[in-house]
C-alpha cells in the first residue's frame, strides 16, 4: 500500500524536516496497523514572492497624459502645455463655466434631492434634452418617435456602451475609424468585442486638407455592415471638417454600401459657438432616413471633465425595435456601470432645458470657441511675420480645439527638449493651451525647430 503526502516547499531545510516526518508516520503505521507502507513524498518547490500576476508586461503610457506629466514635472522657468484636450484660459486655467457654477449651487441647496439610484438608462430628463441638442427639437426621428438617449459616462461611456450593443447584440465585428483618428477609438472597439478596426483614409498629409477622394474610395471597399465610426465636427486630430457637399457623398456612399453609422461628436457648441452648425452633418443623415448611434460628450461644451457626463443617441427607422433594444442596452449598461452618476446630468438637464441657462450657455460656448480662433490667428500671423519655412495656412482652416500641425516626430522632440513647448508626437497642439502671453514664445520656438530639424512641412 502506498501512502501519497503532497507538500509545498521553500527551501531545503524544509526537505530535510520531511524526510524525518515521513519516517516517523510510517513506522507509527507498521506498529498500529502490522501491514507494509510505503510513503511517497512529493515536494514542490517555489519562491515566497510568487504571484498570480507574474509576468505581466508594462504596457506603454497613454501619451497624452504621460506628456502632460511631463509637463507638470518641468522645472523650467518657461514652459507651455500643447497636450491634453482641455480648454484653458487667457490666464492659462481652467474655467467652470459661470451657468455651470450657477447651476450646481441650486442643485445644492435644492432639499428635495437626494442620492438615490438613477434608472439603468439614466436621468430621462437629461436624455431627452441631449438627444434634441444633437439632432435638432424638430428632428423628424424626434417627432416620429423614432430615437431616444442613453445615459452614458461622458463620449468614451457612450462609444463603449454602442460598440459592445453592436457586436454583441447585432454581430457587427468590422468597424472603420479615419487614419488619423482619436488615440482611444481602436481600443474601445477592440476591447468592446469588434475583431476588425481597420482604417479609411481621412487626412492628406501633402496637402493638408480632407482626403475626399480616398476616403470614398475606401468606403465604398468596405464589406457590408461595416461600422463607420465618424467624427461629427472638429475632427480630432486634424481640426479639419468636411464640407458639407463632401459629407453628402459620404453619406451617399455609406447608404448604397449598407454601411452603419456611428458618429462620435465631443465638441457639439465647442467648435464653431453654434451647436446646430456643429451638428450639420448628423442632422444630414438623419434627414437621409440613415439609421445611426451618436456618441455624445459633455465633457468640453460644459467644461465637466471629470464628471463623466455622455449620451448615445440611438435613431431607427422603425419604433418597434425600440423595446427590444432598450431592453438589450439595459443588459450592456448593467454590466458595465450599472447606472450613471446624477450630478453632471442634472447640471446639463437644468442648463439645456431653462431657456435664461440655456442662453448663458451660448455665450460660454462662443466666447470659448471665439477665443480658440483668436489665438490660430495668432499663431498664424506670427509664423508668417518670421516667414517660418513650410505652409501654416491650415491653422486658421481648421476648426475646434486642435491644430494638426504638420510636426514631425523629431521636431515635436525637439520642441520639447529645447524650448519645453510640449505636445503630442503626431505634431498635434491644443490650441487651448495657447494666450496672448506665450503665443510668440510659441511661434518662435516652431521656427527655430523647423529650421533646425528639416522635413517636408
Amino acid at each position: 500500500m502506498h501512502l501519497i503526502i503532497v507538500f509545498r516547499s521553500v527551501d531545503i531545510h524544509t526537505h530535510s524536516s520531511l524526510f524525518v516526518f515521513s519516517c516517523y508516520i510510517q513506522h507509527r503505521l507498521r506498529l498500529n496497523f502490522n501491514f507494509p507502507l510505503k510513503i511517497i513524498l512529493f515536494c514542490f518547490r517555489y519562491p515566497l514572492n510568487m504571484s498570480f500576476f507574474d509576468g505581466i508586461p508594462v504596457a506603454p503610457p497613454i501619451e497624452v497624459f504621460h506628456k502632460n506629466a511631463l509637463y507638470l514635472n518641468e522645472t523650467a522657468p518657461v514652459k507651455v502645455n500643447l497636450t491634453i484636450g482641455a480648454y484653458r484660459t487667457e490666464e492659462g486655467q481652467p474655467w467652470v463655466l459661470p451657468v455651470v457654477h450657477e447651476t450646481e449651487v441650486e442643485i445644492a441647496n435644492d432639499t428635495t434631492l437626494n442620492h438615490e439610484y438613477l434608472p439603468v438608462l439614466g436621468h430621462e430628463g437629461f436624455r431627452k434634452a441631449a438627444t434634441e441638442l444633437v439632432l435638432g427639437e424638430n428632428s423628424p426621428a424626434i417627432k416620429e418617435g423614432r430615437s431616444f438617449g442613453v445615459q452614458c459616462l461622458s463620449g468614451t461611456g457612450a462609444l463603449r456602451a454602442g460598440a459592445e450593443f453592436l457586436a454583441s447584440v447585432c454581430n457587427m465585428k468590422t468597424a472603420y475609424v479615419s487614419n488619423p483618428t482619436w488615440g482611444n477609438h481602436k481600443l474601445v472597439f477592440k476591447k468592446a468585442g469588434f475583431t476588425a478596426v481597420n482604417d479609411y483614409t481621412f487626412w492628406d498629409y501633402d496637402n493638408k486638407r480632407v482626403h475626399i477622394e480616398k476616403l470614398l474610395a475606401d468606403l465604398e471597399a468596405a464589406p457590408e455592415k461595416s461600422v463607420i465610426i465618424l467624427h461629427g465636427c472638429a475632427h480630432n486630430p486634424t481640426g479639419m471638417d468636411p464640407t458639407q457637399d463632401q459629407w453628402k457623398s459620404i453619406c451617399e456612399v455609406i447608404k448604397r454600401k449598407n454601411l452603419f453609422t456611428f458618429f462620435d461628436i465631443a465638441y457639439q457648441g465647442f467648435a464653431s459657438g453654434n451647436p446646430d452648425a456643429d451638428a450639420w452633418a448628423i442632422r444630414y443623415f438623419v434627414d437621409q432616413g440613415m439609421e445611426m448611434v451618436v456618441s455624445q460628450s459633455f465633457a468640453k461644451n460644459f467644461g465637466l471633465y471629470n464628471e463623466r457626463v455622455g449620451n448615445l443617441t440611438v435613431v431607427v427607422n422603425n419604433p418597434a425595435v425600440i423595446a427590444g433594444f432598450q431592453s438589450q442596452m439595459s443588459l450592456v449598461i448593467r454590466a458595465n456601470w450599472s447606472n450613471p452618476p446624477a450630478h453632471g446630468a442634472r447640471i446639463v438637464h437644468k442648463v439645456l432645458t431653462t431657456p435664461a441657462r440655456r442662453e448663458q450657455w451660448n455665450q460660454a460656448i462662443q466666447s470659448m470657441s471665439s477665443r480658440i480662433k483668436e489665438m490660430r490667428a495668432a499663431l498664424l500671423n506670427k509664423l508668417t511675420e518670421l516667414q517660418t519655412p513650410g505652409t501654416w495656412g491650415h491653422i486658421t482652416q481648421q476648426i475646434g480645439m486642435f491644430s494638426y500641425t504638420g510636426l514631425t516626430a523629431a521636431q515635436v522632440d525637439h520642441l520639447i527638449a529645447e524650448h519645453k513647448v510640449f505636445l503630442l508626437s503626431d505634431g498635434r497642439i491644443n490650441i487651448c493651451g495657447l494666450n496672448t502671453k506665450n503665443v510668440d514664445y510659441v511661434a518662435k520656438a516652431i521656427d527655430e525647430t523647423v529650421r533646425a530639424v528639416k522635413s517636408n512641412i
